[in-house]
Formats: structure tokens, C-alpha cells, sequence
């Protein structure tokens, strides 16, 4: 969902998340993964309800762009419990904010599910021109006249069955397209960052735009260092994967078997198996807690700082029985790493992952201490007269990376990543199974990997991981039928992930 400001985000009802199912930010809440409801559209709104008039007012406000229209909107429309909640400068923002991100929306119709939503909401589905993409209003109104809207979000839809394109295209014709979308968004200044395209480890298409560092106008690279999010969480499942392999560690031990109650409570550890964190199976949550974002960045730099706030943790509902994103999860993971290998995490990383893989541009840099040719993210924020501005992400991000998330890499080294997982030089292909292949409870997602297939059905498999925080914006795609390899790294908020949807959709028309 659009997340308006990152500060405030929390205080939606309709939880924001930037992304489709790709992209899994370092701070993200958890979600159960369920399959999609059907769905149809209907064209245009219905005269006869009261409704339509408000829907069209929110579609207006967020078209002008305009502050005083944005506040005529909330005062006409809105309830006074929504105003009370958010603030009508919250509110105000949140229009003002969609305009520049989302640029022009054209109305498409409502959409209905079955089973059927409350009679109280409403799902608005538009079209983005700037984007190019599908998105719905969440909106919930009043029961009773004069039906105002009580909540509201901005979140990605699935196209209308009538607007997906199916033209076959040649692999240039793909790309000419690919670049001339990131160009339009590099234009509007909704895309700073890299993007490359392979077929079968040969690049065969590279984009760089924007700035590295603002301050000083430093632009970016294609070696350029972008934080990677969630990314870090596939060369954890792969350090896993080898200790598998060498016999030191199983997928079935359960944690109590390597870790203490300094790190898990004795009664959770001996139920959470090593399966259940490479999963999201395992029912914890994240280690962001109140505590971490009330403190000091400096006092979480090292794996063991953040044993305070993951120890007293219990798992939400049974292991293994549901689908609950878990950064926690992977914490926990590295510390089992360090136990079992008898090395350092980031030390284990860089040997036995990194260094056999030519990735001499990836690691978990220290924010406090210079590190050449590294971007600095940036995210959308106001100034006090509710003036755009870019904001930087140094105070709001973590200090240090680590096994679930938050180190830096390039776009050429996370294509070495993905050649040497494919040439089976990190993990046997065997193994490689296994990662990529789902698990109970968990339909997609296999251990540390993202899974998902191309619009044109399950043949079209892919495998790899995003990220997604204020500033941070990261997407690998490995298609493990075709070849392809996607990257994309953005040091804005989710421009990686507009990037890897559109090359989604572009290849599944090539022929």
C-alpha cells in the first residue's frame, strides 16, 4: 500500500506495505500469504449511489495536486473519527503525496470479490499514468447517509481482465519498452538507481539515473552500492543450505538443539525448527520493536545487540501451520550460523558466499563510517508548510546489516549471485531444489527465496527476494525456465519494485 510518510504510515487502519508480493521491506509488517479472491470489474460508478460523488471528489483531490483542494476534500468528505485519527495535515499530505508519486489516475470501475466485502466498502480501481500500473482505493464508508469515507488506502491491484496486454513482443522490442518506462519514471523523478537485464549471464540491457547523494550530486553508477532491504535474507538460507551440506546442521533440528534462552525462550525453541525460520513458519515477528525505534542506531551493531529484543518473543500460533513474515526469524538464523560454523556471520558470509561468488561490491557496511561509492536512500517527506521535500534515511535505517536484511550491493554482483547459485558453485542444484521449492504453509516462499511465476502461467518460474524500507527500494528476479535475470536497485522507496513488475510483464509477452 502507499505509504505517505513513514512516520505516520503506522496509523492507517489499512496497513501500508509498498509492494505486490515481491518485495518485503526490512520493517514490514507480518501478513499470512492466502491466494487471491476472484474478482470482477464493473465499468465507470453507479449514478444511483451516493457514494460515486465522494469517489470521484478523491480522485479529483489527488489528480490537482493542489493543497486547497486537498483540504475542500477532506472537510466535504471525510468523517470527523477519520480526521480525528490521522489529522486533516495527515490526510492532506496523504492526497498531496499521491499526486506526485502516482501522477494522473483515471477511473476505471469498482470491483467486487467472492465472497462479497462488507457492503461498507468499496474498491476503486485506477490507472496510473506515471506508473503505468493498476492500484485500488480501500475505501470504507459510513453506514448511514450522508455515507462519508471513515478509511482509505492506496494500494496494487490485479489488472482488469480487459486491460492486459497479451501482444507478443521480440526480446528488443521488451527492452526498447523496459527502457522507456524507466526513462518516464527517471524523468518525474520517481526512479534514482540501476537496473539490469540478462539472458543466461550475458547483460543485455543496463540502466543508471539519479543521485547517489544529494548533498552532493554525486550521481549513481552501475557499480554503485545500494542497500538491499530483505535482500540479505537469501545469503542467509544459502549459508544455511551449505551447513546443511556439510553435515554440520538439518532442516528438521529443532532451536533448542543450538541455541539458548539468552536468544528464545526454551518452551519456543524446542517447537521452531531451522525449516520453520527459512520459512516464515515459525510464528515470531520482528525484532523493530517500540524498543529499537525509540533508541539509539548505535546500540544495534552487532548480532548479539539485538538479543534484547528478540528473546522474549513466543511464536503467535503453532509452527509450521501458517505464513507470518518474520525478520526475527532470520536473526535467529545467523546466530545459529555463528554456532554451527564457529565463525562471525558477516565473516562467514564474505567466504563462503561472497568471495566463491566474485561479489566484491556486497556486504553489511556500517552507516557511521564512510564506504565509497554507496548510495544514501531517500525517501518523500514534507517540509513544515507542506512543501515536497527529499528526506535521507540515515536516522530511520539501521546502523549495520545483517542475516535478515539491510547490507548493500550492485547490480553486477547480484547477478554473480544468481550465475553462481544456477552453476551450482554456492549450493548443489539439488540443494537448489530444495530453496526454491514450496513448503508447507507457505505457497510462495521457499527457504530464504521468494517465489512466483510470470502472468503466463506456472512454466514461468521465478526465484529471488526485494526489499523495500523509507529510502530502500531492491528486486532479483532469477526466471529459472527462460534465463532472465532482472536487478534492480533504487535508493528511493519502491522504485525497484515499479521497475521489476513492468519487466515482469514485458517478458511474458516475449516469443
Amino acid at each position: 500500500m502507499h505509504v505517505f510518510a513513514a512516520r505516520t504510515a503506522t496509523r492507517i487502519l489499512f496497513a501500508c506495505i509498498t509492494l505486490l508480493a515481491l518485495t518485503v521491506g526490512v520493517a514490514a509488517p507480518a501478513f499470512a500469504q492466502s491466494p487471491p479472491s476472484p474478482f470482477t470489474d464493473s465499468a465507470g460508478l453507479p449514478d444511483d449511489d451516493p457514494r460515486s460523488a465522494r469517489i470521484t471528489a478523491l480522485i479529483d483531490a489527488a489528480n490537482s495536486g493542489d493543497r486547497a483542494e486537498a483540504v475542500a476534500f477532506i472537510e466535504e468528505n471525510l468523517t470527523p473519527r477519520l480526521r480525528e485519527q490521522l489529522s486533516d495535515r495527515d490526510l492532506v499530505r496523504f492526497l498531496l503525496d499521491v499526486s506526485r508519486r502516482f501522477g494522473r489516475l483515471e477511473l476505471h470501475g469498482l470491483r467486487t470479490y467472492a465472497p462479497p466485502r462488507p457492503p461498507t466498502n468499496r474498491t476503486v480501481i485506477v490507472h496510473s499514468e506515471l506508473r503505468d500500473s493498476w492500484d485500488a482505493f480501500q475505501i470504507e464508508f459510513e453506514p448511514d447517509a450522508p455515507h462519508r469515507i471513515d478509511n482509505l488506502g492506496l494500494l496494487p491491484a490485479r489488472p482488469p481482465a480487459d486491460a492486459r496486454s497479451t501482444e507478443p513482443l521480440t526480446l528488443e522490442q521488451a527492452t526498447e519498452q523496459l527502457k522507456t518506462y524507466l526513462e518516464r519514471l527517471a524523468e518525474a523523478d520517481a526512479y534514482s538507481g540501476t537496473a539490469l537485464l540478462a539472458k543466461d549471464g550475458e547483460v543485455i540491457f543496463t540502466f543508471v539515473r539519479g543521485e547517489a547523494s544529494k548533498a552532493f550530486a554525486a550521481p549513481n553508477k552501475l557499480d554503485t552500492k545500494f542497500n538491499l532491504g530483505s535482500m540479505n535474507k537469501m545469503f542467509t538460507a544459502v549459508a544455511v543450505a551449505q551447513l546443511v551440506e556439510a553435515g554440520k546442521l538439518s532442516f528438521d533440528d529443532p532451536l533448542d538443539k543450538h541455541l539458548g534462552p539468552d536468544w528464545i525462550a526454551p518452551e519456543h525453541a524446542a517447537k521452531i525448527t531451522i525449516g520453520h525460520l527459512l520459512s516464515h513458519t515459525s510464528g515470531l515477528g520482528s525484532h523493530f520493536t517500540e524498543d529499537f525505534w525509540n533508541s539509539s542506531r548505535t546500540r544495534f551493531r552487532n548480532l548479539d545487540d539485538f538479543k534484547a529484543l528478540v528473546a522474549p518473543q513466543a511464536p503467535a500460533f503453532d509452527p509450521g501451520t501458517i505464513w507470518a513474515y518474520s525478520n526475527s526469524g532470520f536473526l535467529l538464523l545467523g546466530a545459529v550460523i555463528e554456532k554451527v560454523s564457529g565463525e562471525n556471520y558477516d565473516a562467514y558470509v564474505e567466504t563462503h558466499i561472497l568471495k566463491p561468488a566474485g561479489m566484491t561490491g556486497t556486504g553489511c557496511f556500517e552507516m557511521d563510517i564512510d564506504t565509497p561509492n554507496l548510495a544514501i536512500g531517500y525517501t518523500r517527506d514534507f517540509g513544515p508548510g507542506d512543501e515536497p521535500r527529499w528526506a535521507n534515511n540515515v536516522f530511520l535505517h539501521v546502523i549495520k546489516g545483517g542475516p535478515a536484511g539491510g547490507g548493500f550491493s550492485t547490480a553486477e554482483d547480484l547477478l554473480r549471485f544468481d550465475q553462481a547459485l544456477r552453476a551450482g558453485k554456492l549450493v548443489s542444484k539439488g540443494m537448489l531444489v530444495t530453496l526454491w521449492s514450496p513448503k508447507p504453509s507457505s505457497p510462495n516462499y521457499g527457504y530464504g527465496f521468494q517465489l512466483d511465476g510470470l502472468p503466463g502461467g506456472s512454466a514461468n518460474r521465478i526465484a529471488g527476494h526485494g526489499g523495500g524500507f523509507s529510502g530502500i527500494s531492491s528486486v532479483l528476479d532469477m526466471h529459472l525456465d527462460t534465463g532472465f535475470t532482472f536487478v534492480a536497485l533504487s535508493n528511493y522507496d519502491d522504485g525497484a519494485v515499479l521497475a521489476g513488475r513492468k519487466c515482469r510483464e514485458l517478458l511474458s509477452r516475449v516469443r
